[in-house]
């Protein structure tokens, strides 16, 4: 099989005229200066990109969406809402919804998803039959939405710090769901999971009040021993760093490096409220930051110190998160023009560094380092966005890349092809004929 790319980003610069030769969804051959389609080539015109990678994801805050968006209020009162959705949701419904929500992603150029997933039980916490048939419906959405998928299986066991550093509270009834009451009870469970040829399993470690320092080595030690991707929700919330404070003495990140979380393979997700003792230990273990600028700004968290991470050693990737929206343009211009505001100076990142944070850094991140780029052997993984568009007319060709990072939508995505395979053709999904309608249907029922 071969693609025909009218325009192609190959990491540097935009290079008109590439073939790609696909064989076993490889990339096996990439021909530059080839002006016009070879006999037989699939042509994909536009601005092609290795595929994206949304580094984070809560699947069923999708069904937030407009919601949240009613009054006031703070991180806090947003999470009652959502877990009102999370006590509705079942197997079937989460596959229903996950599986257009995640070929709503692909319909924006997004290849693989890192899924952050505790919701694990029933309400109440009671284990279903399939212990795992929460996450294993999660696969399989993502298999039928047609992109991959890093499950990263979440250890949520506590409410909050106590009063102790031995203390911890209880799940209330909205968390009972999500807890496997004991770290080991969680790595039990978490073996059981099967990956697949589009499926990756990973941990994540909810957050440093949901997991007791005590058995935050038993999650490290899990990913360890399978050298599989650590994510943990981290510093995102002042209110959060103070109890850690209180409870400990220390911050959540020193709090993590003491108990041998962060590492190259570990990802931080927010970093936003950290001392400069955090980002250098973050820095220094070449620990992964993960911003989620789209949902930091609409749950008024903060804006991270992405730029003084970066310098420090900590590579940067890009998450929808609650998916306020889902675009990764969006995210990775946002990572540059909140730095824009804070510092009222412009530049931090050129086009090229955002597009490196949303493939390959995001792919390293959800454990596939051989993806995120055009090369051969890479995954015949590709987001071809139009230069046609009203957003994206206009400039010259060696330009593509500025154009579609500071001014493209998720809707000027016209193709996604994974491993090869046309998901996405001229604006429309292969698998899922009526995104829009699966998306509302699967809504709708939760909130019935």
């Amino acid at each position: 099989m071969t693609y025909w790319l009218s325009h192609a980003w190959l990491g540097t610069h935009v290079e008109p005229g590439v073939a790609l030769d696909v064989s076993d969804g490889l990339i096996a051959g990439v021909r530059t200066g080839v002006a016009a389609p070879p006999p037989g080539a699939t042509v994909l015109r536009g601005l092609t990109l290795p595929g994206l990678a949304n580094t984070h994801s809560h699947a069923f805050h999708r069904a937030l969406r407009s919601t949240v968006q009613v009054g006031s209020g703070t991180f806090w009162t947003w999470r009652e809402t959502m877990y009102q959705v999370a006590s509705r949701l079942t197997p079937d419904s989460y596959y229903d919804l996950a599986r257009a929500v995640y070929a709503e992603m692909a319909l924006a150029g997004i290849t693989a998803v890192g899924e952050f997933h505790y919701l694990h039980h029933a309400p109440g916490g009671t284990p279903y039959d399939n212990p795992n048939a929460m996450g294993e419906a999660l696969i399989a959405a993502a298999g039928e939405a047609g992109i991959r998928i890093t499950l990263l299986d979440t250890a949520y066991l506590s409410a909050g710090f106590g009063k102790r550093p031995t203390q911890y509270q209880q799940p209330d009834r909205h968390q009972l769901r999500f807890s496997d009451t004991t770290a080991d009870a969680w790595a039990e469970r978490a073996s059981l999971l099967k990956g697949g040829d589009h499926a990756l399993i990973g941990a994540a470690v909810h957050s440093v009040r949901a997991v007791p320092a005590a058995q935050l080595a038993t999650v490290a030690a899990w990913a360890e021993e399978r050298q599989a991707p650590l994510h943990v929700h981290l510093s995102e919330q002042t209110a959060e760093n103070d109890a850690c404070l209180a409870a400990h003495g220390r911050t959540p990140t020193r709090l993590l490096a003491d108990h041998g979380v962060l590492g190259p393979r570990t990802t931080g997700i927010h970093n936003t409220h950290l001392t400069a003792e955090d980002i250098a230990l973050l820095g220094s273990s070449a620990t992964g930051t993960c911003m989620c600028p789209t949902t930091e700004r609409d749950l008024a968290d903060g804006i991270g110190p992405a730029v003084a991470l970066q310098r420090a050693g900590s590579p940067l990737s890009l998450g929808s998160d609650s998916h306020a929206v889902i675009d990764l343009f969006e995210e990775a211009r946002a990572m540059e023009l909140n730095e824009r505001l804070r510092t009222r100076a412009r530049g931090h990142w050129t086009a090229a560094a955002l597009l490196r944070a949303a493939t390959v850094d995001g792919h390293a991140a959800l454990g596939r380092p051989e993806a995120g780029v055009i090369e051969p052997g890479a995954p015949a993984d590709l987001a071809t966005v139009a230069l046609d568009s009203v957003r994206t007319a206009g400039p010259v060709p060696r330009l593509a890349a500025e154009a579609v990072v500071f001014a493209a939508s998720a809707a000027d995505v016209r193709h996604t092809v994974v491993a090869g395979r046309h998901i996405v053709r001229d604006g429309r999904h292969a698998h899922v004929e009526d995104v829009p309608a699966a998306l509302a249907s699967a809504i709708a029922a939760l909130h019935r």
